[in-house]
């Protein structure tokens, strides 16, 4: 077997809204209920399991690889809602794209303030 990432648990204030908007963006099926997570699957077999926590949240980093026809609806869904989005992580170039590799990347923030990003090229790092 392979080493793969199977899911994640990403921690909100409500597990319900922010696993909507995030299958929203990515125009990914509706969420489901399993134990006390609120799950969205990915293409590749891994999810993103939403569950409430109460308190202060350790903000985290998502980034998601789509395909071109992909990134124009999901960023036609962000531009959609009014939300601020970035071609850099520090957030210092606002609705703006980056093209990184070839391909095209943005940044914004889900209702918790996780910093997702979509791009249409993996950074190459080797």
């Amino acid at each position: 077997m392979t080493v793969q990432l199977n899911h994640t648990i990403v921690w909100c204030h409500d597990s319900t809204a922010s696993a909507d908007f995030i299958a929203r963006i990515l125009g990914r099926p509706e969420p489901v209920s399993f134990m006390h997570f609120k799950v969205v699957e990915l293409d590749n077999g891994a999810s993103l399991d939403f569950m409430d926590r109460p308190g202060e949240i350790s903000l985290q980093h998502y980034a998601f690889l789509l395909g071109d026809d992909e990134f124009d609806a999901a960023l036609g869904r962000v531009r959609a809602q009014g939300l601020t989005f970035w071609a850099d992580p520090a957030r210092s170039q606002p609705g703006e794209i980056n093209h990184h590799f070839g391909g095209r990347g943005v940044y914004f923030q889900d209702p918790n303030g996780h910093l997702m990003e979509i791009i249409t090229k993996p950074y190459v790092i080797r």
